[in-house]
């Protein structure tokens, strides 16, 4: 459902198809919760999972509400915005993996809080050289405006300084966040170090973009690290994030 989700934005011509779509899974978390799920694969297997593991029904519907506020297909207009969208998505997620693994823990809640955040922020740039090609930037409008960066310099991918300075200010917020989840390892069981995992390709990004000078469009960031996979098993063996 996680996967459909983020796809339906880029797959539908028309926004009303999209809220028809979002529309359907808002029902069918609704009868899944009241044990009558659709007869549909996903929606089957995610109401085993809910009964399994009494995953809450309010982060399922946050999920879906944000995805459906943001086929308006624009720029966010602050971080705030982009961070209020990632919350809602990511963390949400995050939250939902912890009940799966059976986490209730407020500093674990925290770390997922601004991991959430993190990877929302990292996904926005991320996919910006995607977006440019497409003519669509999403990356937020007051940061763009302080560095005098137009949308249309961002279309064609410009590598001048002042669309390295947006980067920087993006990929700093996000650095930020993993900070602060980090900051809340100590006092996290062992068992919420799954849900996390995700902080080593978020670090890997932020790093790769640190040395290309914050040049998003610099083909380096186009490449998979293939040391990805040591560095998670690592992370994972030692049980931190």
């Amino acid at each position: 459902m996680w996967s459909w989700h983020r796809q339906v934005k880029d797959s539908v011509s028309q926004k009303t198809i999209g809220l028809m779509r979002m529309q359907f899974w808002k029902t069918a978390i609704e009868e899944i919760y009241r044990d009558e799920p659709p007869n549909q694969p996903v929606s089957i297997e995610l109401w085993r999972a809910a009964k399994k593991h009494q995953m809450t029904k309010r982060w399922l519907l946050r999920i879906i509400t944000e995805r459906e506020k943001d086929l308006d297909d624009r720029a966010y207009r602050n971080l705030q915005e982009l961070e209020t969208y990632a919350e809602n998505t990511y963390s949400s997620l995050l939250y939902l993996l912890l009940e799966c693994l059976g986490v209730k823990d407020v500093h674990a809640d925290h770390a997922a809080s601004h991991i959430g955040k993190a990877h929302g922020i990292v996904t926005c740039l991320r996919a910006t050289p995607y977006h440019s090609s497409r003519r669509k930037v999403y990356l937020p409008v007051d940061i763009c405006i302080l560095h005098s960066a137009s949308q249309e310099d961002i279309i064609r991918g410009s590598r001048e300084q002042n669309i390295r300075d947006v980067v920087y200010d993006i990929a700093s917020q996000a650095h930020v966040h993993l900070q602060h989840a980090r900051s809340f390892s100590r006092n996290i069981p062992a068992a919420a170090t799954p849900a996390f995992l995700q902080t080593v390709v978020l670090e890997d990004y932020l790093q790769r973009v640190r040395k290309a000078d914050f040049d998003i469009f610099h083909p380096s960031l186009q490449k998979r690290n293939p040391l990805l996979p040591i560095q998670l098993y690592l992370r994972s063996w030692k049980k931190t994030y």
